[in-house]
């Protein structure tokens, strides 16, 4: 005789349960390994600053203060005229809206910032609307189809890299990053990578915006 008991014994209402307990094991884990999985990728692209020549430099928004912008928004300026004097492209876009009440736009704010440290003001192009990602890049897509542009090098913060790179690449334009290398440290800079990873995923299922990137995130 068999030390085992025979399954055909154990109470079907036992064996739905332990199905049950494997089969929410499995998701859990299968989640987990995506969620690892997304945010080594956030991380990994963070790192990468490909400064390949493009169309033009986007400049994604960040807060601006009455045409001043903020610490976080200046970083991306600071950025995006080293890449323009380095010939990176010849036009410049900055994007973002404003808040209700403001005097400038974050475009503006960017735009005013650029030409105040060389830039012409020809080569500055405003795409004043976005107040999330899918929104600002929806915008440079537009910009880039009236000026018959194809390609874009984008700037903004490293962990945001990979979905805006994405996202420019789903509405058709060849994208490449060049992110700032200031930012949080520490556990916040960890937040951040995971709400960014958040934001991918649901980006990925539903290909609209998550709504939690954040006005530093742009």
């Amino acid at each position: 005789m068999s030390d085992h008991p025979d399954s055909t014994r154990i109470p079907a209402s036992r064996r739905v349960a332990r199905w049950l307990r494997r089969s929410v094991l499995g998701a859990v884990l299968v989640a987990l390994l995506v969620l690892g999985g997304t945010v080594f990728r956030v991380w990994q692209v963070a790192q990468v600053d490909e400064r390949s020549s493009a169309d033009m430099i986007v400049v994604l928004g960040a807060a601006q203060y009455n045409g001043d912008p903020s610490p976080v928004l200046r970083a991306r300026l600071e950025h995006a005229l080293e890449l323009y004097r380095q010939g990176r492209a010849s036009h410049v876009v900055t994007v973002g809206g404003g808040q209700l009440g403001d005097n400038y736009t974050e475009a503006e704010a960017s735009r005013m910032w650029l030409v105040e440290h060389g830039v012409p003001a020809g080569a500055v192009t405003e795409a004043e609307v976005g107040s999330d990602t899918l929104r600002s890049i929806s915008a440079v897509a537009e910009v880039a189809r009236e000026n018959s542009w194809n390609s874009a090098l984008i700037v903004s913060d490293p962990w945001h890299s990979w979905r805006s790179r994405t996202m420019a690449e789903d509405l058709g334009l060849r994208a490449t990053v060049s992110p700032t290398r200031s930012g949080p440290t520490g556990e916040v800079r960890t937040y951040y990578i995971l709400r960014e990873a958040a934001a991918m995923l649901f980006y990925r299922l539903t290909h609209a915006s998550a709504g939690v990137a954040g006005h530093g995130l742009g």
